[in-house]
């Protein structure tokens, strides 16, 4: 085992060796000879890295991720039309959400809030998280009603 490695200049030796290999002297002397760092070069011309960026960093490297504030949160709460309720009676009945007693639909769509598009023509009794006043008229035309479960919303509505 070497205890003491001579130093790469003592070893070179002959013609122009003062620059260790790498040809004249202005060849190798700041940092621009020394290549990129990383991502160095993804810029406007750097379509070709694309495949590399992704396999390397994933599908997040490009596009915005981040913070939003939260005033720009988008609400995610579930919305359905009266109208898509009348339309799809059958679907619902067979799914377990809806059940017929007599000619009265009692549908139970606890997360929802309903809305007032749409014809209603049979009888429904509709469970909901909340509901808007149109919807709660034509409900009442058709002879049916809209029970909504969230107690703060249903004292805001009486």
């Amino acid at each position: 085992m070497k205890l003491k490695k001579r130093k790469k200049s003592s070893r070179m030796r002959g013609r122009g060796m003062g620059t260790h290999g790498w040809g004249a002297r202005k060849k190798h002397k700041k940092k621009g000879h020394r290549g990129g760092h990383g991502m160095a070069g993804t810029g406007k011309r750097a379509d070709h890295k694309k495949t590399l960026v992704l396999k390397l960093y994933g599908h997040k490297y490009f596009g915005k991720q981040g913070i939003t504030s939260r005033g720009t949160k988008k609400d995610k709460s579930d919305r359905i039309n009266l109208g898509d309720i009348e339309a799809n009676l059958e679907s619902l009945t067979a799914r377990g959400i809806a059940k017929k007693t007599g000619n009265v639909f009692e549908i139970n769509l606890g997360s929802h809030k309903i809305l007032g598009d749409g014809e209603v023509k049979s009888k429904m009794v509709i469970k909901a998280r909340d509901a808007s006043k149109s919807a709660i008229d034509k409900a009442k035309k058709a002879g049916g009603e809209i029970q909504i479960t969230n107690k703060a919303k249903k004292m805001d509505k009486e």
